[in-house]
Formats: structure tokens, C-alpha cells, sequence
């Protein structure tokens, strides 16, 4: 092998000759010519930089880190320095058994991860003081956003207005701003200080952005007494030693566990959290792990509550965040297993000691006397101190002409200290014991934390190393085999593109550091953006939205702005296929617009009669129509121009979902078919994982005359940082880069080819439920399964837990048409993996005919049982039908390579019936 593409396409030239031979054609560009309609063929080729080695991208890397200039940041506002432990690094960070998984959809393969995550939930529910925590959110700013949200439909008040604490982060107001505009809410700053109108709900930022410590509880009564709800956005570390949100009486708790050894990244990906108190669980957004049984009634784990989610609510859903941060929260709840809470009000002493240290050395120049880990110091000329902080070494946040603040963390030292107040011309040697208050009296925290024996068990490293290791056995990754999930693209992570995440030029900037210590980070964006405008045929990018769901709402919201712009106040309605990803309904709600559903035919294809009609009867309020290509049913439409011609001819715009650009990449571009913006997936089709259900990044990408209403910087914000998640852009940025413009197009075939090998071979076991030209698909594949169902009495459930014992993770159930399995190989998987899935789905399909023949009943058989651990057929009595053999190794060769499932089938109604989110005590699980 000579480069990269050979090394990430699983599929050589002698397998692809023989999945051609089953497909019938000679060769892949004849299979493309047939699948991808003529009238939507890219002209020219791809204008991208040729192919580089691997070692030549890390050089290439090693350069644009070398631009950035690494200092000690102390400008705080959410973001701080950390120690990631080197045992979370090695075991986390940088395992592909945590990186590689999926969303834990399937929980029986998942366990290890929500685990991890339950003990996420156990630790921002104890710091906060309040009843249950969320998976995780996408960063703090958004998670006030839908703080607010749940405010404006939880609460009783009729009212309109958000009231604002003028000490929040600023990025926080930018968002909360942005956001609320095309809802109809009215935010109204305020310091708390004068009377408060009667509101929906208040934001208090405690501490403040300001570093000020001060006790809301008389404002939350305020709140609470006209009918509002309160939202506190709250530093984790603060609250080991400040009293919880929950006990000063706030309904809603958010934040971000940054702090918690993940590093700064130049603002992301981080973990942001929510948790609410007893009643609200069911107005949550986001990701919940709850507690459930198995079959055997063992304690098992799973994501509850699931009908709030967006696939199933669509319009009617009240929040777009269709994902989380796992990876990070992952980090950041063994940081606290790590830790503990001793470990963890440890290091907040320190914090605050130094803190306290530092404000005795400047005296009265320190505004607010009560504080935890920033103060606010007034000087005659700021800019001259924050320049000198510089020189040495430092950096310090400018707030006006007079004033300048300092953030401390866990990384600061007394030297670090010292040097600080040099700036300021003090030339101090701090003393042991500050005489200065920091934290208030009527705020120190008495109530106990982290009391569950997960957070002080793994207190060595070698029992911490072990825990992890235990944790990602109960797991099914890509480590494992593959995992063919439909409109997920889980495609090789390859280790070069990953290389780059944890060196410090790019781990260690502040996302507010000044621009001259940013150039290689903006550099490697500012080429990245170049390349993805080339690839989709669109004028210009903002990497800013950190998941695809916040890419569709920028694109939307830039839409409206356009609109908004031209005078149309009137255009609000979004067309939207009924074949279409939940998010995309959630999401134009979001943006102040009414949802109009469009038909599909029973081909899968958008009834362009039905649209027309629909643009006919809408065409003065026309705003937009949303439509996926290739379709949410994974074929190529030939009718795409037409549509996207027809929206424009009543003046509206066109957004096309970039989910499924794997099927794309080298034969077609967005911008040529009539897209006007697009949101894409980098951890889909540009190979940053999943990370077991986030991070993610989802560029929006449009033509030139909404690029003025893109995120950019401060303006039009849709995540708090101003590049959103640029610590794993270089993953994106490498698979370019080696991959050039030929290893994308190869790439591209080689998954369209899969896609199809794998209609070609099943179709006679399961019908494939569309196709598009000359009987193909796209790159994907949706097996419909209802026939089986009705024969046999076996359902999509049983099949995807079978295919656990077979040693696989399911395909996407039963969407986008319920009772069906949507399967996308990917490019990266080789021949060999891919017949082990087919045999293995054909070997069902015999066990399934073998219930319906009599051979097995239907209550009693491999299906209904599945899937099978290891206690369930060696502890007691076998009574089934079947031998145990068949039970636990349905295909040659598991013997040496199995994959052990580490609970049963579990009960999901059980779990949302008695709702545990918190996690169990260890008595729960003795057997």
C-alpha cells in the first residue's frame, strides 16, 4: 500500500471485482453511472489539494500547531485550564473501545458507556442539589438556551420575558439573544437589584462572569412568586465548596464539566449539563440514562424516556438536541471517579486559597470582597496590565479601560500568582493563609456529595485502569467489528487523524485567546472551511455549530435572516418531507417557522405533485423546504432539481440536508442541484467519531447571499465558542488532506458499492424496501422486515438482538419506516466483515422460518431470548427447544472471537415506568 485511501477503503480491487459480480456491472464507475442521475453529475472535478502521506499531514499539522502560541490562560468565563488525569487520557481519550461506539441505542451492547454515564448524571445531580441530570448537553450557552426553554413550558406564567443576570457570560447573552428573537421572547438584563416584572423565568449566573459570589435565594422566591422558574448556570468545582443550586431553590441547574479534565480546546467539545428538579424529568431535553431489568431481572441500563426525543415529537418537539457529549462527559465523570469528593473539594481549597492570596496582595483595587476563583480588579489602565500579563507570560481578560479579571484554576501555581501581580506592579511573596473572605458564610456548603461508592473505589490508578478496562469489555465498538447502522456513516477513525487531538498547540488555547496566538488554529479552519465549500458547491462555511441538529437551526435562522432582510417578514413555512429526520421538523420550529408536511410516493421519492400543491397554497409565506439527499430511504431522486426549482420559483429557499453526504462526495455538489445551505455531519462523512453519542460538528455551508446570516465569530452565534468544537477539527482536517480529491471520490464508490453488494445478496431473504435507477441504492440500504414479521411472528427487535449473538451491532430500527432495518457498510469495512454480517442476517432469516415451520415455538426460540450471555446458558437448568451451542455461537468460528453481551434483553417499559436516573446502590446488583 502507497497511501491513505488504500489503507481506509476496507475493499480492494480483487473484493470489489467480486461484489461487482454480484451487483452486475464491471466496474465501479459503471455502478455509478447507473445509481447517480445524470442531471445532478458534478462538471468538473474536485479542486482540492492532492493526496498527502501520513507522515506528511502530521507534518503539515506539526506546522500549523507551531503557530499558535500556547500561554497560560487566565480569562476564565467557563473555560479553565485542567489536569486530565493520564489514566483517563490514555484509557478515554484515546481508546477507540470509548471513541469508535455509537449512541446507546442498542443497550444490551452498551453498558460500559452508560454506566460512565449514569455516574455523569449521579455527579451533577449531587453538585447541584437537584433530583435528576441529563447525558449531557452540547456546551453551557446551549444549555441555557434550553434552560430557558424548559422555563417558557414548565412554568405557569403567561408572560413572555426571560429575565437575564447582567453578570452572565457574555457568550451566554450572545446566545441566549440570538436564540430567543425568533421565538417571540422578550429578555430583559438585569442585576436583580430593582423591582423584576413579572416573567416566565430568570437566569442567574452564580458565580458571576465577574467572578462575584452573592446568595439569589431571595430573587428565586421573586421568581417563583409570579409563576417563573429559575435557571443557575453553576461552576461544578465552585459548588464542592458553595451551597447547591437546589438548595438555594432553582428549579433548573446548567453549566459546562469543562473543568473537569477535559482540556480548553479552543472551546470545545466539552460536556455541558442540565439537571431539574423531581417533576420536571419529563420536560427535559437531551439524552437521560435510566435504570432498568434485564430478562432475567438483573439491573440493566438504557436511555429513558426516549419519546421526548425529536424522531418520534417532530414538530411538536420542544428542543432540537438529538445528541450529546458523551466522550467528554465520560471524561468528566471519571475525573470525579478519580478524584472523589475529598479529591475534588481539595483542589477547590487550592483554587480558592490562591484566589483569596492574591486578592490580599491587591487590596481595595478587588471590586467584589466574595468570590471563588475570579476576581474583578480595578487599575487605570487595564489594556497596559493585560499586555504586561502577557509579556510574562499570561493571559488576562480585558473587560473595559479600567478593569481587568483573572480566572484561576487547578493548573496555577503561588510562582504563577506572583508573576500575575508583577503586571499589576506588585511585587508580592504570597503568604500561607489569606485573610480575605472569598467565599461568603451564609454560602458554604454543609450538604455531602459524591457519596456513591463509585466515587471512592477507583482511587489507585491501578483499579482505576482496571475500572475502565471493565467498563469498555461490556461494550460493542468499532474496535469489535462493524456497525452498519443507516444514516450514521460509522466509518473508520483512522489513528492519524486522531494524533493531533491531545497535543497541547491545539489542547491548551483559551477559545478567547488573542489572535496573535491563534493563527495556525484559524489557518487550519480557514482551510478546512476552503475545502468543504469545494466539496458541496457552496460559497461559504462556518464550522461554529457543534452537533448536526445546531448546523440545520444556523441554516434555518439563516434563512429567516434573509427573509427578514428583504422585507418578507411573512415567509414562515417550511416545507418538509414526511420521510424526513425528526430533528429537521424540531429545528424549523426552533426558528420561528410552521411546519408543513410534504408527501412521499411509494417509491420514497418526495411527491413532486403534492409539493407543488403545497407551494401553490403557501407560496406568500413561503420560507424554505428541507429535503435529504440521496433521501432519508437512501436512494438517488431524479426529481431533486425540479423540487428545489419549483421552491425557488415562489420565492422561498432550499435546504438539503447534508446527512447522507457519503454518497456524494466526488460525483455531486449540494450548491449545483439548488441548495442554498446545507448542514453537514464531520462525524458522519469526515471520520470524527462518534464518541458513544457525541462529539459532533456540523458545518453549515451556503450560497453567497446567506453567508451575511452564517455564524461568524460574535455574530449570528449558535454555540458558545466562536469556532464551536475546533480541537477535533484536525481529525476532519487530516481525512482531507490524505485522502485528496481521488481518495474521496474512491471512498465514495467503494461505499455505494457496499451498500448495493448487500441489497444484491439479501434481497431474497428481505425485500430491499427502495431502490432508485436500474433497481440501485444509494449508500444505504433499508431491509424490510414487516413480511418476516407477519410469517413468522419475529420482529425487528428480535432480529437486531440476535444479531447481538452473531457478534454484531444492529442496523438503524425502524427508520425512517417502522419495522424495517436501514444498513450502511460504509466504505471502510472489507469484504470479509461484510459476508459475516450477510451470512449472519441469512442465518436469521432461517431461524425466523424455523419458528414459523414448527421447529421452535413462538415464545420459546433464539429470536425471542436473544440475546444470550454467558450465566444465561451455564447457570442452572437449559429448558429451551435449542442447544446452548446455537444459543451463544450462531456462526462459525465465534469460538476464538466472541463477543459476550453483559445483561439480557432489557425491559424498556419497566425502566420508564419506575424512573431511576442516578446510580443504583451496589446492593442492587448482587446476584
Amino acid at each position: 500500500m502507497t497511501n491513505f485511501a488504500d489503507r481506509h477503503i476496507g475493499t480492494d480491487s480483487a473484493s470489489q471485482q467480486i461484489m461487482l459480480q454480484a451487483v452486475g456491472y464491471a466496474g465501479v464507475e459503471e455502478l455509478m453511472d447507473a445509481a447517480v442521475p445524470s442531471g445532478i453529475r458534478a462538471a468538473a472535478a474536485l479542486s482540492l489539494p492532492d493526496a498527502r502521506s501520513e507522515r506528511d499531514a502530521l507534518d503539515d499539522l506539526r506546522v500549523l500547531a507551531g503557530r499558535n502560541r500556547v500561554r497560560r490562560s487566565m480569562i476564565g468565563l467557563g473555560y479553565h485550564g485542567t489536569i486530565t488525569p493520564a489514566v483517563i487520557q490514555r484509557n478515554v481519550l484515546e481508546n477507540p473501545s470509548w471513541y469508535t461506539a455509537y449512541t446507546p441505542y442498542q443497550p444490551e451492547i452498551s453498558q460500559g458507556r452508560l454506566e460512565a454515564l449514569i455516574n455523569f448524571q449521579t455527579m451533577v445531580a449531587d453538585l447541584t442539589g437537584l433530583a435528576t441530570a441529563n447525558a449531557s448537553m452540547l456546551d453551557e450557552a446551549t444549555a441555557v438556551v434550553e434552560g430557558m426553554l424548559l422555563a417558557r413550558r414548565a412554568s405557569g406564567s403567561t408572560s413572555n420575558v426571560f429575565l437575564v443576570d447582567s453578570d452572565a457570560l457574555p457568550q451566554t447573552l450572545r446566545l441566549l439573544a440570538h436564540r430567543a428573537e425568533p421565538l417571540g421572547i422578550s429578555l430583559e438584563v438585569t442585576d436583580f437589584s430593582e423591582a423584576l416584572p413579572e416573567a416566565f423565568g430568570a437566569f442567574i449566573q452564580y458565580p458571576g462572569a465577574s467572578g462575584r459570589v452573592w446568595d439569589p435565594r431571595s430573587v428565586i422566591e421573586k421568581v417563583h412568586a409570579s409563576g417563573g422558574l429559575v435557571v443557575v448556570a453553576a461552576d461544578l468545582l465552585a459548588l464542592t465548596l458553595l451551597t447547591s443550586p437546589g438548595e438555594l431553590g432553582a428549579d433548573v441547574a446548567v453549566g459546562t464539566s469543562q473543568r473537569f479534565g477535559v482540556p480548553m480546546g479552543f472551546g470545545g467539545p466539552h460536556a455541558g449539563y442540565l439537571a431539574v428538579k423531581a417533576g420536571l424529568e419529563r420536560q427535559m431535553p437531551g439524552r437521560l440514562v435510566g435504570v432498568s431489568v434485564d430478562a432475567d431481572g438483573h439491573p440493566a441500563y438504557r436511555l429513558s424516556l426516549q419519546t421526548r426525543e425529536q424522531h418520534i415529537r417532530r414538530e411538536k418537539a420542544t428542543s432540537n438536541i438529538c445528541t450529546a457529549q458523551v466522550l467528554l462527559a465520560v471524561m468528566a465523570s471519571m475525573y470525579a471517579v478519580y478524584h472523589g469528593a475529598s479529591g475534588l473539594k481539595s483542589i477547590a481549597h487550592q483554587v480558592n486559597r490562591l484566589t483569596r492570596l492574591m486578592a490580599d496582595a491587591l487590596g481595595d483595587a478587588v471590586v467584589h470582597s466574595e468570590y471563588f476563583d475570579t476576581l474583578l480588579v480595578s487599575t487605570p489602565d487595564a489594556a497596559a496590565v493585560v499586555a504586561e500579563a502577557a509579556e510574562r507570560g499570561y493571559l488576562l481578560r480585558l473587560v473595559d479601560d479600567t478593569h481587568v479579571a483573572v480566572s484561576l484554576d487547578e493548573t496555577t501555581s503561588a510562582h504563577d500568582v506572583e508573576t500575575v501581580l508583577g503586571a499589576f506592579g506588585i511585587d508580592a511573596q504570597l503568604g500561607f493563609k489569606p485573610t480575605a473572605v472569598g467565599v461568603p458564610e451564609s454560602l458554604v456548603r454543609t450538604s455531602r456529595y459524591l457519596e456513591h461508592p463509585v466515587f471512592s473505589a477507583h482511587r489507585s490508578e491501578t483499579t482505576m485502569m482496571r475500572y475502565l478496562k471493565h467498563l469498555a469489555d461490556k461494550d460493542y465498538a468499532l474496535d469489535r467489528g462493524m456497525i452498519p447502522l443507516g444514516s450514521c456513516t460509522m466509518k473508520l477513525n483512522a489513528a492519524t487523524e486522531m494524533a493531533a487531538v491531545t497535543w497541547p498547540e491545539f489542547a491548551d488555547i483559551h477559545p478567547f485567546a488573542p489572535d496573535a496566538d491563534t493563527s495556525g488554529y484559524r489557518d487550519l479552519i480557514a482551510q478546512l472551511e476552503g475545502w468543504l465549500a469545494e466539496l458541496t458547491g457552496y460559497d461559504a462555511v462556518s464550522l461554529q455549530p457543534n452537533a448536526g441538529s445546531q448546523g440545520e437551526l444556523a441554516g434555518l435562522l439563516a434563512i429567516r435572516g434573509y427573509h427578514l432582510a428583504n422585507g418578507d417578514t411573512g415567509r414562515n413555512v417550511c416545507l418538509i418531507p414526511s420521510s424526513a429526520h425528526g430533528t429537521n421538523a424540531a429545528s424549523a420550529v426552533l426558528a420561528g417557522m410552521k411546519v408543513v408536511v410534504v408527501a412521499c410516493d411509494d417509491e420514497g421519492n418526495v411527491d413532486l405533485a403534492d409539493l407543488r400543491a403545497r407551494v401553490t397554497e403557501h407560496a406568500a409565506a413561503l420560507a424554505a423546504l428541507m429535503v435529504t439527499y440521496p433521501s432519508t430511504h437512501g436512494v438517488y431522486e431524479h426529481e431533486i432539481r425540479a423540487i428545489t426549482q419549483a421552491v425557488h420559483d415562489a420565492g422561498g429557499q432550499v435546504y438539503i440536508d447534508g446527512a447522507n453526504l457519503n454518497a456524494l462526495l466526488g460525483y455531486a455538489r449540494f450548491g449545483d442541484i439548488g441548495g442554498d445551505v446545507s448542514h453537514l455531519n464531520l462525524h458522519k462523512t469526515f471520520c470524527i467519531p462518534h464518541g458513544g453519542g457525541g462529539p459532533g460538528v456540523g458545518p453549515v455551508a451556503a450560497k453567497a447571499h446567506l453567508a451575511p446570516y452564517l455564524p461568524r465569530g460574535e455574530a449570528n452565534p449558535i454555540s458558545a465558542a466562536p469556532y464551536g468544537s475546533p480541537s477535533i477539527l484536525p481529525i476532519s482536517w487530516a481525512y482531507v488532506r490524505m485522502m485528496g480529491p481521488d481518495g474521496l471520490t474512491r471512498a465514495t464508490g467503494a461505499a455505494v458499492l457496499a451498500a448495493n453488494y448487500v441489497a444484491a445478496r439479501l434481497r431474497e431473504h428481505f425485500p430491499v424496501l427502495y431502490s432508485g435507477d436500474n433497481g440501485l441504492v444509494a449508500h444505504e440500504c433499508i431491509l424490510d422486515l414487516r413480511p418476516l414479521r407477519d410469517a413468522t411472528g419475529v420482529t425487528v427487535d428480535d432480529v437486531a438482538k440476535r444479531l447481538i449473538d452473531y457478534g454484531f451491532h444492529a442496523p438503524t430500527m425502524s427508520f425512517p419506516v417502522a419495522g424495517t432495518l436501514m444498513v450502511e457498510p460504509t466504505e471502510s469495512e472489507d469484504l470479509a466483515e461484510i459476508d459475516r454480517f450477510i451470512d449472519a442476517m441469512i442465518a436469521i432469516k432461517a431461524e425466523a422460518d424455523a419458528v414459523a415451520a414448527g421447529q421452535w415455538t413462538p415464545g420459546d426460540n433464539p429470536l425471542v431470548n436473544a440475546p444470550h450471555t454467558a450465566e444465561s446458558v451455564v447457570v442452572g437448568e437449559w429448558s429451551h427447544p435449542y442447544a446452548r451451542e446455537l444459543a451463544v455461537y450462531p456462526a462459525p468460528g465465534q469460538i476464538h472471537a466472541k463477543y459476550w453481551p453483559p445483561v439480557r434483553r432489557i425491559d424498556q417499559a419497566y425502566g420508564d415506568r419506575n424512573l431511576v436516573c442516578a446510580c443504583p446502590p451496589i446492593e442492587a446488583f448482587a446476584q
